[in-house]
């Protein structure tokens, strides 16, 4: 076998499940992490023969990609903001749209050092540990999250990448964050959950039966539950002139934003994603 004729094959099985280029897409992960190629690498080597401990990994792969388990679930890593990060069934896969939440946040403060950021509902860590390493040092970023699972994840990423960034186990619905003085954060970020539970029937199989539904999921009726509560914490938190930065349910973009307007924050926007979606707000402390 070569590494042409395993990408081939791993194509053709997963077209099962998957359309063409997704199919495709998926296979060359596959093959680079297995093989320890770049995407380059992967097609210079496109002749070269697959070792045999390789190809031995195989079966166990494919049968976990055919059973709908996401690619990065699989490999054990997801690739965020040109870090390769560790993830597990117990955070999220970090998505392209959070990405430009770090490019849009490190833009707006490039040039500023010391800056003190919080960043609720971590996860793997991969807002806190893009940000720390994106903004002018030093700065301090603390990250939280209710999952100790998640936080898990997220301490080895950041002992990776970014030793310097505070984790704390905390259920933001209920408590505070631990050693942050009101008005003393310069940025607020998150990416909490804002799915709501009707949206179940249009979200694919590889999401619902194996990201954690806690880090997704709010009920119909009260949509905007994390929202208002990291607004409360945002006008504790944030200093005068502060940001808070959210990732936002699409369809619920006016409603996020007319919330933080009547919580007192000025200048509040919608920012749309490179596919033209509203995909994330912005708000400044008064």
């Amino acid at each position: 076998m070569t590494t042409q004729q395993l990408t081939a094959d791993l194509t053709t099985a997963l077209q099962a499940h998957y359309p063409a280029p997704e199919a495709q897409a998926i296979a060359a992960l596959v093959a680079e992490h297995l093989l320890g190629f770049s995407p380059l690498q992967r097609r210079m080597q496109a002749a070269a023969p697959v070792p045999a401990a390789v190809q031995a990994q195989l079966p166990a792969v494919q049968a976990r990609l055919l059973a709908h388990e996401p690619v990065q679930y699989v490999l054990g890593t997801a690739h965020f903001a040109g870090l390769e990060l560790e993830v597990t069934p117990a955070t999220l896969i970090p998505r392209p749209e959070t990405e430009e939440l770090v490019q849009l946040i490190a833009r707006a403060y490039a040039g500023q050092p010391g800056l003190r950021l919080l960043d609720v509902g971590t996860g793997s860590g991969c807002l806190a540990i893009a940000l720390a390493l994106a903004l002018p040092r030093p700065a301090r970023v603390v990250a939280v999250d209710i999952s100790a699972g998640a936080l898990a994840v997220a301490g080895r990423n950041a002992a990776r990448y970014a030793p310097l960034v505070e984790l704390q186990q905390v259920d933001i619905l209920q408590e505070l964050p631990a050693g942050l003085p009101p008005g003393s954060l310069d940025i607020f970020v998150s990416n909490p959950p804002y799915v709501r539970e009707s949206e179940r029937a249009v979200m694919r199989a590889n999401v619902l039966a194996w990201e954690p539904a806690t880090a997704l999921f709010v009920p119909d009726d009260d949509p905007l539950r994390f929202y208002r509560r990291l607004g409360e914490l945002g006008l504790r938190l944030l200093r005068p002139g502060g940001g808070l930065y959210l990732e936002i349910n699409e369809a619920l973009s006016d409603e996020t934003q007319a919330l933080l307007r009547g919580q007192g924050y000025a200048a509040v926007r919608g920012v749309n994603d490179m596919f033209d979606r509203p995909r994330m707000v912005v708000a400044i402390r008064s």
